[in-house]
Parts: structure tokens; sequence; C-alpha cells
């Protein structure tokens, strides 16, 4: 229990003490905040979102659903316009990342496919040619790798679409994958079209 002789002593050392003005305490505020993330704070930052990412990913053979080796997969999320999507379906775009990952276990797929997807997108690509092979005799059950990638991708907020490639390209035994476009990808677009530079 403090002592009534110490509470008197504070209070006679603090007696010429003055607060902050409003000025003072406001202009040091301005001065403390960091409106501008550092280059190590983003890098920071894109690691808490893949590991955020993987812990939504299961690698439980049970936990996603079951898609047949020759099964033609198509996935559109919403907002994805109609042409855009027949030009993923067809193979039209120009792909610069392909991931093969049918040699992988589900572990290293999923880290290798969190990774692909964010450096991707940090390089202002949009589209990706993913091999996961048919997996004919894979275990527990045909199709497994082929099963895990369609549910970690209909989990992923980055993924717009994807689809089972072209027969030249790998069929049902790879997927062509188009990401959504980045904040700064809209800005850029959006200002294009302002322009009138047409649309991308």
């Amino acid at each position: 229990m403090e002592r009534l002789d110490d509470k008197a002593s504070f209070f006679q050392e603090m007696a010429d003490v003055k607060p902050l003005k409003e000025s003072h305490k406001t202009q040091f505020n301005r001065v403390g905040v960091q409106l501008i993330p550092t280059v190590g704070q983003l890098t920071k930052q894109a690691a808490l979102n893949e590991h955020e990412l993987l812990a939504m990913l299961p690698i439980i053979p049970f936990e996603f659903a079951v898609v047949s080796p020759d099964e033609i997969v198509a996935v559109k999320h919403d907002g994805m316009q109609e042409a855009v999507y027949k030009r993923l379906r067809l193979g039209k775009y120009d792909i610069k990342t392909i991931l093969d990952l049918h040699e992988y276990s589900l572990q290293q797929a999923r880290l290798s496919l969190v990774s692909c997807i964010f450096a991707a997108i940090e390089r202002g690509e949009r589209n990706i040619l993913l091999i996961h092979g048919k997996g004919y005799h894979s275990k527990p059950y045909p199709g497994l790798m082929k099963s895990a990638v369609c549910h970690w991708l209909s989990v992923i907020e980055q993924v717009a679409a994807f689809h089972s490639a072209t027969r030249e390209q790998g069929g049902t035994g790879a997927l062509f994958v188009v990401l959504k476009k980045s904040s700064q990808q809209r800005v850029e677009n959006s200002e294009l079209n302002r322009k009138g530079g047409g649309f991308r």
C-alpha cells in the first residue's frame, strides 16, 4: 500500500510539470505516423497473407469433392465477363507462368500453388497454366491431386476462374487459371478507359 508521504513527495515533484498543449500533441502525432509502408512491411504482409491462406486449404483427401481424372472442370466466379471466360477456356491468353504439381505431395503442392499465385500477382500476371495430372492410380482415389487443386482454387479469393486446358496444353490433366485484377491494375485500366484507350 502506498504511503501518504510518498504521494505528497510525488505531487511536490510534479508541481512544475505542465501538460503539452494540443498543438504540440498534434504535431507529434503527425511526425510519428508512418503513412507509406516500407518494402519490409509489404513483404511481411504478403508472407502473412500466404500463411493465412495455407491454413484455409485442407490436405486431407476426404475434405474435398472428388473430381474424376477425365472430367472437364469449368468454374467461373461472379463478376467474370463471359468474353474473358471464353478466351480462357479456348487457351487464347498468353501464359508466362506454368506450375507442374502432379509429382508433388499434397502438402508440397499446396505451398507451391499459393506461392505461385502471390508471385504472379506481384509480377502483374493474371494467367497461369497449372498441371495437376490425371492421377488414374492415385490413392486413396483416382484424381486425388486434381480434386485437391480444384478445391483449393475454388477457395482462393484471388482466383477469378479456371477451366480444363485445351488438349494441346494438357487437357483434363491441366487447368487454365485466371487471377483477379490487382488494385493497381484496376486503377491503371480505369485511367486508360477514361482517356479513351479501350479495354484490356
